[in-house]
């Protein structure tokens, strides 16, 4: 028997079709790995579509070198000072406009995103294959004159290539920045050897993208605490949330450079981690910064919390770090108060991307809460 037609549902569906403003599938906007400039190959990963949620600008993972990778989130309010930082990054390492490099490893460019390298003018491409043969063959063919890649790795590829006796034929190389890992002091006389490169140590991370080179700050929004990891050991803080990376800070210098004194290939884990409390919020609500510490923090695996004496519209963020557990190597008497502007920057960038979220007009309608 034949439907009756309704004429509700023809004008509702010719409606839809021409006024929605919800997109259908064959609508929706794709962001591919081309689109944010990793499209290259990796030896252990899966090329997966997902459903992004809409207020973040991209996503990324860590490494995983010492644990099971996470996803971390980058929203759109910070991706504009990772790319600066990266650039500032780059140019400490000596890169200049029309440089030719190789990433080893596709996932180090989300920690500065492309912008910082289109930027300067600098054209990037990625290993034919995730493996140090595929190296050789790389830097022998393409010829980059700068290497990006984790230090043990390069160690490995080159020691393989004398003992190929092909050593001789790579070509020479401007600069290596070792990344990703703590720098493999044995790898800086190899590449050096090898490819008479200069040689660069870059620390940082995916949740807050490079933070130093050569042992020395590459952003503003670095700031150094106690830590229980050993004597003469300081906790990393970026932009007013702790990193749970710990190093020396010495006077007699890096490896790579003495004026840098973070001691980066020194690298220890802070355990347990530093609770952060947010003492004064720029925001005038309580209920936005409950919502920034409750959620928004959690891409970059921290949780902050705010206690019921918080001041709000105060003209600057501060947050306090405690020790999770009382511990031998923390001062437990002196509050440790990390202020802003400048040292809380990323955690502001955050917080305002919290409330760029509660005014956005284009949200999913299928998840609308309440009656």
């Amino acid at each position: 028997m034949a439907k009756k037609e309704n004429p509700y549902f023809e004008d509702l569906k010719e409606s839809i079709e021409l006024y929605s403003s919800v997109p259908a599938f064959n609508e929706m906007k794709h962001r591919t790995l081309a689109d944010k400039g990793i499209n290259g190959p990796t030896a252990a990963h899966i090329i997966e579509e997902v459903h992004t949620p809409l207020n973040y600008a991209y996503i990324t993972f860590t490494t995983g070198t010492t644990a099971w990778q996470n996803l971390v989130g980058i929203t759109p309010n910070e991706k504009e000072y990772r790319k600066n930082v990266g650039m500032n990054t780059l140019k400490m390492a000596g890169a200049k406009e029309g440089d030719k490099t190789l990433f080893c490893y596709p996932p180090l460019l989300n920690a500065i995103t492309k912008d910082a390298l289109e930027e300067l003018g600098i054209s990037w491409e990625f290993l034919t294959k995730s493996s140090r043969d595929s190296f050789l063959v790389d830097v022998y063919y393409k010829e980059p004159n700068i290497i990006f890649g984790e230090s043990t790795f390069l160690k490995c590829a080159l020691q393989d290539a004398i003992k190929l006796g092909v050593d001789k034929d790579l070509p020479n190389v401007d600069i290596v920045n070792c990344i990703g890992t703590p720098l493999d002091l044995d790898a800086v006389g190899i590449i050096r050897d090898v490819l008479g490169a200069k040689v660069n140590d870059i620390y940082g991370t995916q949740e807050f993208g490079w933070i130093t080179a050569n042992g020395k700050p590459a952003r503003e929004d670095i700031s150094f605490v106690a830590s229980n990891a050993g004597k003469d050991y300081n906790e990393t803080v970026v932009g007013g949330l702790p990193t749970g990376d710990s190093f020396p800070i010495v006077s007699s210098g890096h490896v790579l450079d003495k004026e840098g004194k973070v001691i980066t290939y020194m690298r220890r884990r802070t355990q347990p981690d530093y609770e952060i409390y947010v003492r004064e919020t720029t925001v005038n609500a309580k209920e936005t910064i409950e919502r920034a510490c409750r959620s928004i923090l959690r891409i970059k695996s921290k949780v902050a919390k705010v206690p019921d004496d918080v001041i709000l519209d105060a003209d600057k963020t501060v947050l306090e770090l405690k020790p999770a557990l009382i511990q031998k190597g923390y001062n437990n008497e002196e509050p440790i108060l990390i202020e802003g502007p400048e040292k809380t920057k990323l955690f502001d960038l955050l917080v305002e991307a919290q409330l760029d979220y509660q005014t956005l007009n284009i949200k999913d309608p299928c998840w609308t809460k309440g009656r």
